[in-house]
């Protein structure tokens, strides 16, 4: 809790406002009054607006990625090309916690290096109040077109995969960065992380190296449409500190006593400032990350393993929460639900009618659903490969985690893939069951 005096004295400051506003432009604004939000959307429109919500109990201020050309025409009731013909772009927002405050900043330091490595200039940074640290990329850097697709409608598929990509760049030098902090004191790292020694342990070339991946937490999961920052210079109601912005280049030089809200002072670093953007010095960046994305899609179906099928078909009183989430509907990453959902009806003896049967009730459900044609046809390529496999593993953060249908239940960490999930429990209940009435079969054909 922030108190009401600590809060005022921080919003009056005329030069804090200032930046708040300039942060603001063209962004829907969410205000929270320590653990409750105000309405959605709201904008900020002057500095005034500022103070007079400081007055009325407001500690932080919140903004979306995206950027509209109306933010108060937003509705909850928008299909997704209603969103996109009212976006007018989104900046890339990067949000680095690995639960340590050290081991974060020497992630942030690791992600702006990668963004530098791709030729991209127009880096800010800012602490985020707590424990880690934003790094963003103006939309102006990105090219308006990529692959005859508008990039402004590429949102939010195209920030998630450029965070999977640049995770999957950073996490071995960071396991190595942390190492030499800690002075390769295992026992440090699994004291503070809380991981136990075989989750955060491999060896390369024989020596016991740290695999940071269990903590490294780059948020692709909460990238999604109206998902909104921590505006710079606003205040964090757990740690009582402000989000500053700063120095990429000096973002190892920081400490938390610089966001003490006496202490702050404004950086001539404004955080997202597309003034200097130079349009197209993001293509390499995203021409990588979208190429990323494919590979990672490939070697899913290279992993995937050939499969015995039950001979009946499982009831879906058996099926894992990820997949009874995606068959309540979606608002986003439809194409890769409907990639899991085919592979996992057909791993648990699914036949191709009752899988086209479940599928349109599904599609039916979704915020906007996919077009039939291309439903059904994915359900008919499928049915000509001649070799079936499972679906995405439980810990591929291009599925599962990648459209935020993990929520495990007890039973989820006995198991490491969906139709495992499935297939175990029948098996469980069969075995208990001690020669009794089986599982009801839904079906008796098998593929």
């Amino acid at each position: 809790m922030i108190p009401l005096n600590v809060s005022l004295s921080h919003y009056k400051r005329a030069d804090i406002q200032e930046e708040i506003i300039a942060n603001a432009k063209d962004r829907e604004i969410a205000v929270k009054y320590n653990d409750n939000f105000g309405k959605r959307p709201d904008i900020l429109r002057n500095a005034v607006d500022i103070l007079e919500l400081a007055k009325q109990g407001a500690t932080s201020f919140h903004a979306s990625e995206e950027l509209w050309r109306n933010p108060l025409q937003i509705d909850t009731s928008m299909r997704k090309h209603e969103l996109d013909n009212l976006r007018k772009g989104w900046d890339l927002v990067l949000d680095i916690d690995c639960g340590i405050f050290e081991y974060s900043r020497e992630a942030a330091d690791l992600v702006i290096k990668a963004l530098k490595f791709h030729n991209i200039k127009s880096i800010s940074c800012k602490f985020s109040g707590n424990k880690g640290f934003h790094i963003g990329v103006p939309f102006e850097a990105f090219p308006e077109k990529m692959r005859n697709d508008e990039t402004k409608k590429m949102f939010p598929e195209a920030p998630r995969k450029i965070a999977l990509y640049i995770k999957e760049m950073i996490k071995q030098p960071l396991g190595e960065k942390i190492m030499k902090f800690e002075k390769n004191d295992f026992n440090a790292i699994i004291e503070k992380t809380g991981k136990n020694a075989g989750e955060i342990t491999y060896y390369s070339n024989k020596a016991r190296a740290l695999n940071a991946e269990p903590f490294l937490n780059i948020d692709t999961l909460l990238i999604s449409s109206r998902h909104l920052y921590r505006m710079p210079y606003s205040l964090h109601e757990k740690s009582g500190l402000v989000s500053t912005p700063l120095n990429p280049e000096k973002v190892l030089l920081f400490r938390k006593e610089f966001a003490i809200p006496k202490n702050v002072r404004i950086s001539k670093h404004r955080f997202l400032a597309g003034d200097n953007a130079q349009n197209d010095e993001g293509r390499q960046l995203l021409t990588q990350a979208l190429d990323f994305d494919i590979r990672q899609e490939a070697d899913s179906l290279r992993e995937g393993k050939e499969l015995e099928i039950p001979q009946n078909a499982l009831p879906e009183e058996l099926f894992p929460p990820c997949i009874k989430l995606i068959l309540d509907g979606l608002e986003d990453g439809r194409k890769r639900a409907l990639f899991i959902l085919v592979n996992f009806f057909t791993s648990i003896g699914w036949d191709y009618d009752m899988i086209e049967k479940r599928l349109r009730e599904w599609n039916a459900k979704n915020r906007e659903p996919l077009r039939e044609v291309y439903l059904l046809g994915q359900v008919r390529y499928h049915k000509q490969m001649r070799k079936k496999i499972l679906p995405p593993n439980c810990s591929n953060e291009q599925y599962m985690l990648g459209i935020g249908v993990c929520k495990p239940d007890n039973f989820c960490p006995k198991i490491r893939n969906p139709a495992q999930y499935t297939t175990k429990k029948a098996w469980l209940i069969n075995r208990e069951s001690k020669g009794k009435t089986k599982i009801k079969a839904e079906s008796t054909k098998t593929i």
